[in-house]
């Protein structure tokens, strides 16, 4: 996350993404729909709060790694904190007794966390309404340490490797030359 007084912006580590959060400004009356839709956010004392709208459908329109759809009607809220090292590892191992692994992985980023550091860790509260898919608002919470190593430089449109359901991809393939 890059910070600035009047917007905050978040780097992803797949495919070069960039998701821009203008601070203390409301939604626009008419939201135009884009891939991470109109994000505004701004501070309730040490917490970040964004609150996301306007997230544009597409073909294959998905919240999740499951597959789950969305509608026009997707609210997501998020609210970042920092919290203290023990209360990071108070969130892992109640993460690690309640939920199961995801294949492939560890978690939400390939990067992994230096043992050695004992500082903060970013933990991300969420919360994501949908009327037309959901009958309730859902929550989660996902908590981030500080990584070390290297950034690996990670494109999707290269890669066989289908994310959301842990397996390689078709490739499309002639039985003869098309020249």
């Amino acid at each position: 996350m890059i910070q600035q007084p009047d917007r905050v912006a978040i780097l992803y580590e797949h495919d070069h993404q960039v998701r821009r959060v203008r601070m203390n400004e409301a939604h626009p009356a008419q939201v135009k729909p884009s891939w991470y839709g109109d994000s505004v956010g701004h501070y309730e004392g040490d917490t970040l709060l964004i609150d996301t709208v306007g997230i544009k459908i597409g073909s294959f329109s998905i919240i999740d790694w499951y597959g789950t759809p969305y509608t026009e009607a997707l609210h997501v809220v998020e609210r970042y904190r920092f919290i203290e090292y023990e209360a990071a590892n108070e969130a892992e191992e109640r993460n690690a007794n309640e939920n199961r692994r995801m294949p492939g992985g560890s978690g939400a980023t390939s990067l992994t966390a230096s043992p050695d550091y004992k500082g903060k860790a970013l933990q991300l509260q969420f919360t994501v309404e949908d009327e037309g898919v959901f009958t309730m608002p859902w929550s989660a919470t996902i908590t981030y340490r500080r990584s070390f190593g290297e950034w690996p430089e990670h494109v999707c449109a290269e890669s066989r490797r289908a994310t959301y359901i842990f397996k390689e991809s078709a490739i499309p393939r002639a039985d003869k030359p098309d020249f």
